[in-house]
């Protein structure tokens, strides 16, 4: 059973925009797209930048270091599906965005 860490209030994180959270010395990529909450590893596979703070578009970030893609809610690359950075669950109760790092909803990555 997922273990689910409050990490920010939902208001922090408006539609359209990403940040970094750290839970048990974990960085974590969380993103609002149109209200869905999706949270990934933050480091990019290409060379470790950060995707929270990347420019996201809709569901895709783009690293801003080298440019490479993923998908926020699978974290998946765009060039190679089922290639890229764990992806984790997220929950929103009464506000409060929760994360389970304990569980990946992409164990194959």
């Amino acid at each position: 059973m997922a273990n689910y860490v409050e990490v920010a209030s939902l208001e922090r994180l408006p539609p359209g925009r990403g940040t970094v959270v750290t839970i048990e010395g974990k960085d974590i990529g969380l993103f609002n797209v149109d209200g869905v909450i999706c949270a990934i590893a933050n480091s990019c596979r290409h060379q470790g930048l950060s995707l929270g703070t990347s420019q996201l578009d809709g569901k895709i970030v783009t690293c801003r270091g080298h440019g490479w893609k993923y998908d926020v809610t699978t974290g998946s690359t765009l060039s190679s599906p089922g290639y890229g950075v764990p992806a984790y669950p997220v929950r929103v109760v009464e506000g409060k965005i929760m994360v389970a790092i304990d569980e990946t909803l992409n164990p194959a990555v």
